[in-house]
C-alpha cells in the first residue's frame, strides 16, 4: 500500500485547540452582542439544492458557487441527453446534467429559504442569527479562503430604518469587545446608485454600473472608468459620474449634495432620506450612552455588486490593518419573493471572523483568557499520588474549572514541558510530604513562584 503524503485543499485550513479557544472568543463575543439585541441562533444544511443559490449573487457570484457532483451512476443514461455542444460553449452548459447541489455561498439566501418554509412556525418580526461555514470557489489570497466562517445577523419582516441603525450598534459594540479601536463602518442605499443611474440615462445598466464602482479601491478611477466604457457607458455619462464617485466632506455635505444632484429621481431622493433617518436613529440610540468607536461613514463608491440589496448596505472596514472587509450587508427586501413569499422585506449584516481572527492576532488583541485552555495541571508520580489527585481533579471540574491530571507517572520535567506547550498557567504538585500535610504546592508557570495550599484555598484562588 502505497504512503499519501497528507495536504490540505488549497483555501482551506486547520484550526489547533489554541486556534479554536481564540476563534471561540470571537463567536462567543459577538453571539453575546446579538443575542443582546433580540436575536436568537438557528442552523440551516451546509449545502442547498443549487436552484436555491444560483441567480441571487450576480453573474460574478454564481460563478464562484461550488457545484456538488451528483452521486450514482449519473452518465448511465448519457445516450438519452444530449451533450452535443457547439465548441465554443462553455462546461456551464453540463451543469444541470451532472450537478443538482452545492455548497452555499452565504447563509443570507438560506436564510430566506428557511423563512419560506417555515412561515407559519415563527413570529414576524423574525430575528435570527447563525454562525456556520460557507464556501467559495475563489482564489486563495491573505484573507481570502474558499471555506470561511460568516456570522450572520438578519430580521425579516419589519420595514424600520431602526433595524439598519441597531446594526451600526452591533458593529461597534461587538467588534470595541474585541478590541478594535480605529475601524469604518461605510453605509450607502442603492436607492442613491438607481438614482444616479436614472439621471445619466442608463437605469437599465444600474447593476453594470454598480460592480464597476465598487471595484474603485482596488483598481482606482481610471480602472472604473475604463470598465464603465466596456460596460456600455460614454464619456458623457462618466463626466456626470466622476463628481459623484468622488464625492467628499462630512456626512452632511453629503447628503445635502447628493439632494441636489438626485433632484430629479425620486428613487434617488428616497434613498438620501433612509440614509437620513439611519443616522438620526443612530443619534437618538446613542443619546445617553457613549459615542460610536466606528467612523460612520456614507460611501457612495460602496456598491456591493450582489443583486439582491434594494436599501441601505453596509460594509466594515479595519483602519489598523491591510486587510479587506470584515463585515457587510444590507437590505433585501424582495429575496423571498425568489422563493414565492412576496412583499416580505428583510435586512442583514454579516461578520467576516476568519478575517477579524486574523485582524486580532495581526494587532495581538487576544486577551489572556482567550489563549488558555486548561487552566490547572495536577502532577502524577505514581500511583499513589494519582489515587489522592483524582478527587481534587473532579472537586476543580465541579467547580468549573478545567483541570487535568497527568495521565500516567513521569518524570517532573516531562509533566513540566507538557504545561508549556498547553499553556497551562498553573500546575500542582503532589508527592509524598503534600499527602501527608494536605498542603499542596501550586506552582504559576508564568512567575515560577510556589505556594503551599489546601485543595479549597487552590480552588479559591483559580476561581
Amino acid at each position: 500500500m502505497s504512503v499519501i503524503k497528507p495536504s490540505l485543499a488549497k483555501g482551506t485550513r486547520d484550526f489547533s485547540p489554541v486556534e479554536m479557544v481564540k476563534r471561540n472568543f470571537i463567536y462567543d463575543t459577538i453571539k453575546t452582542v446579538f443575542k443582546k439585541y433580540g436575536y436568537a441562533e438557528i442552523q440551516t444544511p451546509s449545502f442547498e439544492n443549487l436552484s436555491t443559490l444560483t441567480g441571487k449573487y450576480g453573474d460574478e457570484g454564481d460563478k464562484l458557487i461550488f457545484k456538488i457532483l451528483n452521486s450514482g451512476e449519473f452518465l448511465k443514461d448519457a445516450k438519452k441527453k444530449s451533450f452535443d455542444f457547439a465548441e465554443d460553449d462553455n462546461s456551464n452548459k453540463l451543469i444541470p446534467f451532472v450537478s443538482e447541489k452545492a455548497l452555499r455561498y452565504d447563509l443570507t439566501v438560506p436564510f430566506a429559504r428557511y423563512v419560506v418554509m417555515h412561515q407559519h412556525e415563527i413570529a414576524l418580526p423574525f430575528k435570527r442569527f447563525q454562525v456556520q461555514p460557507v464556501w467559495r470557489a475563489d482564489r486563495p489570497q491573505k484573507g481570502r479562503y474558499r471555506e470561511f466562517y460568516q456570522c450572520d445577523v438578519d430580521v425579516v419582516g419589519s420595514e424600520s430604518l431602526l433595524n439598519e441603525a441597531e446594526f451600526i450598534l452591533i458593529y461597534n459594540e461587538a467588534l470595541s469587545k474585541l478590541g478594535l479601536k480605529d475601524f469604518s463602518i461605510k453605509i450607502n442605499n442603492r436607492k442613491i446608485l438607481s438614482g444616479i443611474a436614472e439621471i445619466i440615462g442608463k437605469p437599465d445598466l444600474i447593476i453594470d454600473m454598480t460592480v464597476a464602482i465598487d471595484k474603485l479601491d482596488k483598481i482606482g478611477l481610471d480602472g472604473v472608468s475604463k470598465e464603465l466604457l466596456e460596460r456600455g457607458f460614454t464619456e458623457a455619462d462618466l463626466e456626470k459620474l466622476r463628481p459623484v464617485i468622488l464625492l467628499e466632506g462630512r456626512n452632511e455635505e453629503k447628503l445635502a449634495s447628493l439632494k441636489s444632484v438626485l433632484a430629479s429621481s425620486e428613487t434617488g431622493l428616497k434613498g438620501v432620506a433612509e440614509i437620513e433617518q439611519v443616522f438620526e436613529y443612530v443619534d437618538c440610540l446613542l443619546a445617553y450612552s457613549l459615542p460610536l468607536t466606528a467612523k460612520l461613514e456614507l460611501d457612495i463608491t460602496l456598491a456591493r455588486g450582489l443583486n439582491y440589496y434594494t436599501g441601505c448596505i453596509f460594509e466594515v472596514k479595519t483602519n489598523e490593518v491591510a486587510m479587506g472587509s470584515i463585515g457587510g450587508g444590507g437590505r433585501y427586501d424582495d429575496l423571498t419573493g425568489m422563493f414565492g413569499l412576496k412583499d416580505l422585506t428583510g435586512v442583514g449584516v454579516s461578520f467576516g471572523a476568519d478575517r477579524i481572527y486574523d485582524v486580532l492576532e495581526e494587532l495581538n488583541l487576544f486577551p489572556t483568557s482567550a489563549e488558555v485552555g486548561t487552566k490547572v495541571l495536577i502532577s502524577n508520580f505514581d500511583s499513589t499520588a494519582e489515587k489522592y489527585a483524582l478527587p481534587i481533579l473532579q472537586q476543580f471540574r465541579t467547580a468549573g474549572i478545567s483541570a487535568e491530571l497527568y495521565p500516567s507517572s513521569a518524570k517532573l520535567k516531562k509533566q513540566m514541558a507538557y504545561a508549556d506547550a498547553k499553556k497551562i498557567p498553573y500546575v500542582v504538585l503532589i508527592g509524598g510530604d503534600e499527602m501527608d500535610s494536605g498542603a499542596l504546592t501550586l506552582k504559576d508557570m508564568q512567575s515560577g513562584e510556589q505556594k503551599k495550599l489546601s485543595a479549597l484555598a487552590i480552588l479559591d484562588l483559580l476561581k
